[in-house]
C-alpha cells in the first residue's frame, strides 16, 4: 500500500483546508476529501454517516443514514442501517472515541455487512465520531485495504473528520441513549 509520510501529512493539510474551504456544497467538499483519502489512507472507501436516531427510535440503537459514500454502487448514498448497543457503538457515540478495527475479524466483530466489505477487498476501518456536546450527531468512516493502519494514517483520517464536520449539520432532534453494561 503506497501512502504519505507524517511530513507530507503537514503540507497536505494545509492544502486539504484551502481546498475544502473553496468547496460550494458538501458533496464537492467531501469528493475532495476523499481524493485526500486516497493519498493519505490509500484504496479504499470513504463515507460520512449522519446519526438519524430520535426519541421515537428504540434505546440501546442507533440509526444511521449515509451522506457521502466513495462506493454509491455497494453502499449507496441515502441508505440507512441500524446499530444495536455493542462495544462499537460505546466506543463511537457513547465515550465519543474513535474505533480503529484491525485485519477482518475486527470487520466480522462489528459489521452486519462485513461479506460485502471482504468481497471489495477491504480489512480495515477508522471510525471518527463528529460530536456536539457529549452526543455523536455522525461518523466520518474510511475503510482500508490493509490488515494495518499507521499512525499517520489514523491521524490523517482525524483531520479528514474535521475538515467535513462543517459540512455535516446535526439532526435537530437527535436523541439516542444506551443503557450501562452489566460488564
Amino acid at each position: 500500500m503506497h501512502t504519505v509520510s507524517l511530513p507530507i501529512c503537514s503540507t497536505l493539510s494545509s492544502n486539504l483546508l484551502t481546498v475544502i474551504g473553496e468547496a460550494e456544497s458538501a458533496d464537492e467538499a467531501f469528493r475532495q476529501l476523499d481524493l485526500f483519502r486516497r493519498v493519505i489512507a490509500g484504496p479504499g472507501v470513504f463515507s460520512v454517516n449522519l446519526n438519524v436516531t430520535t426519541v421515537a427510535d428504540p434505546r440501546n440503537e442507533v440509526r444511521l443514514r449515509r451522506l457521502y459514500s466513495s462506493a454509491g454502487g455497494a453502499w449507496p448514498v441515502a441508505g440507512s442501517k441500524c446499530k444495536s448497543h455493542s462495544g462499537w457503538t460505546d466506543m463511537l457515540f457513547v465515550r465519543g472515541e474513535i474505533f480503529v478495527g484491525e485485519g477482518s475479524d475486527a470487520l466480522a466483530d462489528n459489521f452486519d455487512d462485513h461479506p460485502r466489505m471482504t468481497q471489495h477487498g477491504l480489512r480495515s476501518v477508522v471510525n471518527v465520531p463528529l460530536m456536539k456536546g457529549a452526543q455523536c450527531y455522525a461518523t466520518v468512516n474510511v475503510f482500508g485495504r490493509g490488515d494495518r493502519w499507521l499512525p499517520h494514517q489514523v491521524e490523517g483520517v482525524r483531520l479528514l473528520a474535521s475538515a467535513a464536520a462543517p459540512w455535516v449539520q446535526p439532526l435537530p432532534d437527535l436523541d439516542y441513549a444506551f443503557e450501562r453494561s452489566s460488564a
